[in-house]
């Protein structure tokens, strides 16, 4: 059966194991469901997440003019430290800003490849750490915006990873760690600005089991771009990545707004 759209992240639903969901506009596709099974993937073409225009991506799903004037791609996406919608401040759309990051915030400790730290909404926990290929997490502080939570991330960073090692992540390679008593040593290097929001008696240990029936010991990336065909059977789903038999691993995030075809 062949199944074809516009490739965005895949949906996730929590649970042991996490569920995932590749949705196209007119279907949907129960990746678990996939597992051991062959899949062929076909490259068709481009459509922008944006504009819908089927032009080449070039970030993040966007073409090259929408990833330079959307607001949904500012610099405060990747850097929250330089939200300023708390000012009043616009840096391309002051209403969309406001949405976005006058709402609660998480600062978290994760363990993917080793212990990093994160900032996201509220609202996307626990999907964040699961896109992030995370065992365990634990929420440091919520503060009422982006911006308090991009400052304690950045006075974090000096102790803790803020990147995912990919590679690591997906072989398995993670070092067991106490996450809550990684927390308890924290107080002293929050911002004090935050510190109101910091409490050591509140310990939400998320632990994620993803649907993986192998782990690969060797692992080659596929890039639609180099190889527009692939057929491999599926072995693993971790963070965003469909893990293949043969060590072939594929980031679907890293391909949004490339027009696939997919046989089953």
């Amino acid at each position: 059966m062949t199944y074809q759209g516009v490739l965005s992240k895949m949906q996730t639903e929590f649970g042991n194991p996490i569920q995932y969901y590749l949705v196209f506009e007119n279907s949907f596709l129960n990746m678990n469901q996939l597992l051991n099974k062959e899949l062929e993937i076909n490259f068709e073409g481009y459509q922008c997440l944006n504009c819908n225009k089927k032009k080449k991506i070039f970030r993040q799903g966007f073409c090259y003019d929408c990833f330079y004037s959307s607001p949904a791609v500012g610099d405060w996406i990747m850097k929250p430290e330089l939200s300023t919608a708390h000012l009043g401040i616009a840096d391309r759309d002051l209403e969309y800003e406001q949405k976005v990051q006058l709402q609660p915030h998480i600062v978290y400790l994760a363990l993917s490849s080793e212990v990093k730290v994160g900032v996201t909404r509220k609202t996307q926990m626990p999907t964040r750490w699961i896109d992030q290929g995370a065992t365990q997490a634990i929420s440091i502080v919520e503060v009422p915006n982006r911006y308090l939570a991009g400052i304690t991330e950045v006075a974090l960073k000096n102790h803790y990873a803020d990147k995912t090692n990919w590679r690591k992540m997906l072989q398995n390679d993670v070092i067991p760690v106490d996450l809550i008593a990684e927390k308890l040593k924290l107080e002293n290097l929050i911002p004090a600005e935050v510190q109101e929001f910091y409490h050591l008696d509140k310990n939400d240990l998320y632990e994620m089991h993803f649907p993986v029936l192998n782990y690969p010991k060797k692992i080659a990336s596929l890039s639609l771009d180099k190889t527009p065909h692939f057929t491999g059977k599926l072995t693993g789903i971790k963070g965003q990545y469909l893990i293949f038999e043969d060590g072939t691993v594929f980031n679907v995030r890293g391909f949004e707004g490339y027009v696939v075809s997919i046989n089953v």
